[in-house]
């Protein structure tokens, strides 16, 4: 069966965060892009454009010493919307963060506009960033 191309969309993006590849991810993100990280830590929030997610992204790089990692394990997608179920793990601090995480994303014309992320545990996520 062949791949909807919303779900091509998102595994581009996370080839890209994995090789760094910053440029890469900007030409997938619409200009208007919004991604809501919910939660209490210092990277909670709404992210709004590029460069701001760009940087969010760039902050849990920096923050975790390069150890963030995201890893699809299942992506479903239809004309509209992407859901991803992802494993995230990290060391900061000498903590260690290991959540799964349900991420819903709306594309429109090949460009993801809105973005959601939904913590398995979201007060061990909320730890480890705080």
């Amino acid at each position: 069966m062949t791949e909807h191309p919303n779900a091509a969309v998102l595994r581009r993006i996370y080839e890209a965060f994995a090789r760094g590849d910053f440029a890469a991810l900007s030409d997938l993100l619409a200009d208007d892009i919004v991604w809501h990280v919910p939660g209490r830590s210092l990277v909670a929030g709404s992210y709004h454009g590029r460069e701001e997610l760009l940087g969010y992204f760039g902050q849990l790089i920096e923050l975790s010493g390069g150890t963030f990692k995201a890893e699809s394990r299942d992506i479903v997608a239809n004309d509209k919307h992407v859901v991803s179920l992802e494993h995230l793990t990290a060391e900061r601090a000498g903590k260690s963060l290991d959540v799964e995480l349900a991420l819903v994303v709306r594309v429109s014309d090949g460009r993801i506009v809105e973005a959601r992320d939904y913590f398995s545990e979201q007060n061990v996520w909320d730890e480890f960033w705080s």
